[in-house]
């Protein structure tokens, strides 16, 4: 066997890597613009001679410029509850608006992003998409500076910050063509967990930067201006160190029979459910803490400002890899139906509490909340696979055929428009909030139609996916 490794630079003439197996040969031709020609990470000897460490810088960056995505996806979020310190008039229906409509936009883009990777280049795109960041950012310390902002010029700046929520999208089209299949589901969980992070650390890193050193006013143009020098670094990183791959192909015949399968729709609902409470919640968070216990809003720690707030959504990301672990273990319908009831369970508590007025009893239900929407987020995404599989055996497809593969690019499609879908959530949550709030003065109603939600999903799960089904080949999903 002969390996031949040349670093490869952008202008660079095409070059050929070579590594041998015992029944062929994987030759990397590398072309101007860091793109290459022949990525074949199934086989064993070349993942292990240069495949491996390509892969994982791609997804080192690739993690990186996601995880901005995320921040500024939910960046108003925390911004919101700091507004009418700063001299802002809204209402609370406004708020609710800027916190909803990114992740209405951020939903939609999901979409197109999906099929950016093939189109441009994963390199390529993720440099695209990270300088798109700097738009919303920058437009953000315009906008917050200035207390006469009218209010739909802020709605217009918070949805232009819907594009950090693509960004997973194709951040996760891309790194899936890196990875061998043994492997993905590890890359895939480190690349969704890496974005998630990003929102909790919007919602403890911007309170502090826009109260240190403000006196008793605060500096909350920093709220965007603080990302720019690290958009800009992910965008360096993408141009020097990530590469396109050419076998990176749109599979737009996949997405339209994936569409086509009623699993697909079924399994949409139950990723709203997990997925959708967890970026709803999450960027309603704040604001409900703002809303009941206004005095526990922020801590003040010498100069700086924290808010408790960010720990909802790191114990959901946090959370969330262990969901699908334990999916592979007991089964994804199993540990979804368990998610599903002690999200039940946290809602019911928050409505059983909120009388008592303790803010440390609100935040251990809503911890315990966050904690099962991340499982759920892991466990539902694990079934995806499972329950393709389990229609083509139930079809009597057989591994190998062009039948197989067929199966394979519905389920790979599939969880592109399964996490597009679920994403909806997080304008849900928050307007449904915001209903109760118009419609009953308080949240309790909200919550009792959240509990309803995670029984009728968690029924839904145990009829179809636990409960073997000849449609599904009787197996375990």
């Amino acid at each position: 066997m002969t390996t031949t490794v040349t670093p490869s630079t952008t202008d660079a003439p095409p070059r050929t890597t070579a590594t041998g197996t015992g029944t062929g040969v994987v030759e990397l031709t590398r072309r101007p613009g860091r793109w290459i020609d022949g990525w074949n990470p199934e086989d064993s000897a070349f993942w292990k001679a240069e495949g491996r460490a390509i892969a994982r810088r791609n997804l080192g960056w690739s993690i990186f410029a996601e995880f901005l995505g995320f921040i500024i996806w939910q960046l108003w979020s925390i911004v919101v509850v700091m507004l009418p310190a700063a001299g802002f008039q809204l209402t609370s229906s406004e708020a609710f608006w800027l916190i909803s409509l990114p992740s209405l936009v951020g939903a939609t883009l999901r979409f197109p992003y999906t099929f950016m990777v093939a189109v441009f280049g994963g390199r390529n795109w993720t440099i695209v998409s990270a300088g798109l960041l700097l738009i919303p950012a920058v437009l953000l310390g315009i906008v917050v500076s200035n207390p006469e902002t009218p209010f739909g010029v802020l709605l217009l700046v918070a949805a232009l910050g819907g594009v950090g929520g693509g960004n997973f999208a194709s951040s996760m089209a891309n790194i899936t063509y890196f990875f061998p299949q043994r492997e993905k589901g590890w890359a895939l969980g480190l690349n969704a967990a890496g974005g998630n992070l990003g929102t909790s650390v919007a919602q403890f890193a911007v309170p502090i930067a826009v109260t240190v050193g403000a006196a008793a006013t605060l500096n909350i143009a920093l709220a965007g201006w603080m990302w720019i020098p690290l958009i800009l670094v992910a965008m360096w990183g993408a141009w020097r160190y990530m590469d396109n791959l050419s076998s990176a192909k749109a599979d737009f015949a996949g997405s339209a029979a994936a569409l086509r399968e009623p699993h697909l729709w079924l399994m949409a609902l139950l990723y709203i459910g997990t997925f959708g409470s967890f970026i709803g919640f999450a960027s309603v968070f704040p604001k409900l803490i703002a809303d009941q216990f206004p005095d526990f809003s922020t801590f003040q720690v010498g100069q700086a400002a924290i808010s408790l707030a960010f720990l909802g959504a790191l114990i959901g990301s946090l959370a969330r890899p262990y969901g699908g672990r334990l999916a592979d273990r007991f089964g994804g319908a199993r540990v979804t139906v368990g998610a599903f009831a002690v999200m039940a369970l946290g809602a019911l508590g928050l409505i059983w509490t909120l009388p008592l007025q303790s803010f440390w009893v609100f935040l251990a239900c809503f911890l315990v909340l966050f904690a099962a929407t991340g499982m759920g987020n892991g466990s539902t995404y694990r079934m995806i696979p499972s329950i393709f599989a389990a229609r083509g055996i139930a079809k009597g497809i057989v591994p190998g055929t062009p039948e197989a593969l067929g199966v394979q690019r519905k389920a790979a499609a599939a969880l592109g428009l399964i996490s597009a879908i679920g994403a909806y959530g997080g304008f849900l949550i928050p307007q449904v909030l915001n209903a109760s709030q118009l419609a009953t003065g308080g949240y309790s109603a909200a919550f009792i139609g959240f509990i309803a939600g995670y029984i009728a999903l968690l029924v839904m799960t145990v009829l179809v996916y636990v409960i073997p089904r000849a449609s599904l080949a009787k197996q375990r999903i």
